[in-house]
């Protein structure tokens, strides 16, 4: 699915791509809703690891982000990757794709799944785990996108900072409370990617399949297909009562939140979640 909830307040859902992949992009055989995205080299990150500040950030998020200091260099070095061809689903999982998985499996329903202002039919799926993300997208048969995969989606094959350009617009994606909650999956034309998907930027936070470690890109090799790190980093505490939030091992989360500060919508900005929230 491209996300999740968590108690303070952002969300996330899950993004999802075939496990088997098409060496070309031959129209009859990329699947309905879903993108090819070719064999073309793309940067990730960004060069010089002080982030956009936010003008915008809200409370929770800020409590959130007091952590240590080396979470907020993560995105640098800006470096080229080479990944093969895939296909990505081109709209989050909406709610009415999970109601699905619930009743042909069996499969519990997420945290908010009575919440009228998060539940109806065409919004993204959240109270989603990383567990639960990884579950449906086999059922489905498809997998979560690797972080560098999730990234060139929405950067595109210039490296735009958002997915419809250099230029922040406020008006092409639903984060900072525009909102009173998340809005359909096929909502904000004017801010897709470059190759067409929707919500790369804001509405709900996405899982993708790597373990969150900040100074991953410091020292990434290969280049070639990156999976993330091989095994999880444990975030140290803050001694403050987030702790709960911030201690552990976590998963990458990406795109920002109809909740979450303007700065979460850059195509670089990387965050983490406990993979069991």
């Amino acid at each position: 699915m491209r996300r999740a909830k968590a108690a303070i307040g952002f969300m996330l859902i899950v993004g999802c791509m075939p496990i088997t992949i098409t060496a070309q992009a031959d129209d009859s055989l990329i699947p309905a809703n879903m993108v090819y995205i070719g064999y073309v080299p793309s940067v990730m990150g960004l060069d010089g690891g002080e982030p956009a500040t936010a003008s915008n950030s809200s409370a929770a998020y800020s409590q959130r982000n007091r952590t240590p200091a080396s979470t907020f260099h993560d995105e640098s070095p800006a470096h080229m990757v080479f990944l093969d061809p895939y296909l990505i689903d081109k709209y989050e999982v909406s709610n009415k794709n999970y109601k699905d998985f619930i009743k042909l499996t069996g499969h519990s329903a997420p945290a908010y799944w009575d919440d009228p202002r998060l539940n109806r039919p065409e919004l993204p799926v959240v109270g989603v785990s990383w567990n639960d993300a990884r579950t449906y997208c086999e059922y489905v048969s498809k997998r979560l996108p690797t972080e560098a995969e999730w990234e060139k989606a929405a950067r595109g094959p210039h490296g735009n900072l958002y997915p419809w350009g250099n230029d922040f617009d406020p008006a092409r994606a639903n984060f900072g409370k525009t909102h009173e909650a998340t809005m359909p999956v096929d909502s904000y034309p004017d801010g897709v990617s470059f190759y067409g998907l929707h919500h790369m930027a804001g509405n709900v936070f996405e899982w993708v399949s790597d373990w969150y470690d900040p100074r991953f890109y410091s020292r990434l090799e290969p280049m070639v297909n990156p999976t993330g790190p091989s095994k999880p980093v444990w975030l140290g505490g803050t001694g403050t009562y987030v702790d709960f939030l911030t201690l552990g091992e976590k998963r990458v989360i990406r795109g920002g939140s109809w909740i979450a500060p303007e700065a979460t919508l850059r195509a670089t900005h990387r965050f983490w979640n406990h993979p069991s929230n």
